[in-house]
């Protein structure tokens, strides 16, 4: 379960891995940091029993090492007869959002 079916070119760009690196692999083990896991794999498996996720703060980090933040949207995928067959997952990256936010309520700390 969990398998990358699907990989945009957003994706792609953002984090580094291309289509191929990433289709038919575990997205939680391969892609998830170690401690971020288990509450992904807990997102997931909301949606696969058809409880849907939104606005989960997802922290990914790209193969380069570069840190994100996005906002993500876990949502049951469906075939034409209602069976789920899968999660889809939509992302709004926020990490420049999040910086600033941060750099703004340290100057209103200081």
């Amino acid at each position: 379960h969990g398998m990358v079916t699907e990989w945009n070119r957003k994706a792609a760009d953002m984090l580094g891995y291309t289509k191929e690196e990433t289709i038919g692999k575990a997205l939680v083990q391969n892609f998830i940091q170690p401690e971020d896991r288990r509450s992904v794999q807990e997102v997931m498996q909301r949606a696969l029993a058809g409880v849907e996720t939104a606005n989960y703060t997802l922290p990914l980090m790209s193969k380069f090492g570069k840190r994100y933040t996005v906002l993500l949207n876990a949502t049951t995928r469906r075939d034409a007869k209602g069976k789920i067959t899968g999660v889809v997952g939509v992302g709004q990256d926020i990490t420049e959002v999040n910086q600033a936010m941060a750099e703004s309520k340290r100057i209103a700390d200081d």
